[in-house]
């Protein structure tokens, strides 16, 4: 069946979901989430589909569209971080089990490869900003392991969401972006208040370790996260200018400037935190 063609009645009862930066209009109906469609609706619906297909439970089910041209996905029930944080975000236990998660995840998605839908959404290059490091793009990554993008139950990491930003990409890059937000490899002005008095470098050896990282890979974190957060500073300046939105919002309210903060972190840090992770 072509899921994208099933259509689901609009309910009269939607609840607003808050907490993206970005994509407005989410709301749940009952026991499903309903999102305007986008430039990445397709892709989503391919690679939720084909992890339904091949067993994996951690990521909601794509179900079609309803009556006002919205996707439709199952809502998955849990814990999910909203803003300000709560104090269970600087769990270890917890950390741990969001490294266990994407493992799973990467596991299951490997089989997938890199089909052609997703082939238009490699990375472009920006005008003053460095190329990225030449790691092998041989799966589609999450790419957006935030805080606020894994749900919880009873205590555990059960679920990732928010798939928009999915792209052909790496391990290393999602264990990257997983650090940045769960160690967290950020300033400590720029953290969440749970997070302040974490020990980043134990906690990031911990995450690494659960998730099973190979040698080379870990060798590779350090490198990628700098090269990672020189690219975003110049990516974040082009959607704001480009896309405006959420984008622009984020821009005008300083994004760029703890961009910049977490370059001179990471570089400032750069020896001790190889030490933990390799």
């Amino acid at each position: 069946m072509e899921r994208r063609h099933s259509v689901w009645d609009s309910a009269a009862t939607e609840k607003p979901l808050v907490g993206g930066d970005v994509t407005e209009g989410v709301v749940r109906s009952g026991d499903t989430v309903r999102r305007p469609r986008g430039a990445s609706s397709d892709r989503v619906e391919a690679l939720l589909t084909y992890l339904e297909r091949v067993g994996f439970t951690g990521a909601p089910r794509y179900l079609g569209v309803d009556d006002r041209g919205r996707d439709v996905l199952t809502f998955v029930d849990g814990e999910v971080a909203g803003r300000p944080a709560p104090e269970w975000v600087g769990s270890d236990d917890r950390a741990r089990s969001v490294a266990s998660l994407l493992r799973r995840y990467h596991d299951a998605v490997a089989s997938f490869g890199v089909p052609k839908l997703f082939h238009d959404v490699s990375p472009v290059r920006l005008d003053g900003a460095p190329d990225p490091l030449p790691v092998p793009q041989d799966l589609i990554g999450h790419r957006d392991v935030t805080l606020e993008n894994v749900v919880f139950r009873d205590g555990a990491a059960y679920a990732l969401i928010d798939f928009d930003l999915a792209r052909p990409s790496s391990r290393i890059d999602d264990v990257c972006t997983m650090l940045q937000w769960w160690a967290p490899w950020q300033p400590i002005e720029d953290r969440p208040e749970p997070l302040v008095p974490a020990d980043v470098f134990a906690r990031a050896a911990m995450m690494v370790d659960t998730y099973g990282l190979d040698a080379h890979s870990r060798s590779m974190l350090v490198p990628l996260a700098r090269n990672a957060a020189e690219r975003t500073w110049y990516s974040m300046r082009l959607r704001a200018e480009r896309d405006g939105g959420g984008w622009r919002r984020m821009w005008d309210s300083g994004a760029g400037d703890s961009i910049r903060r977490r370059q001179a972190w990471l570089k400032e840090n750069e020896d001790a935190l190889i030490a933990a992770v390799t």
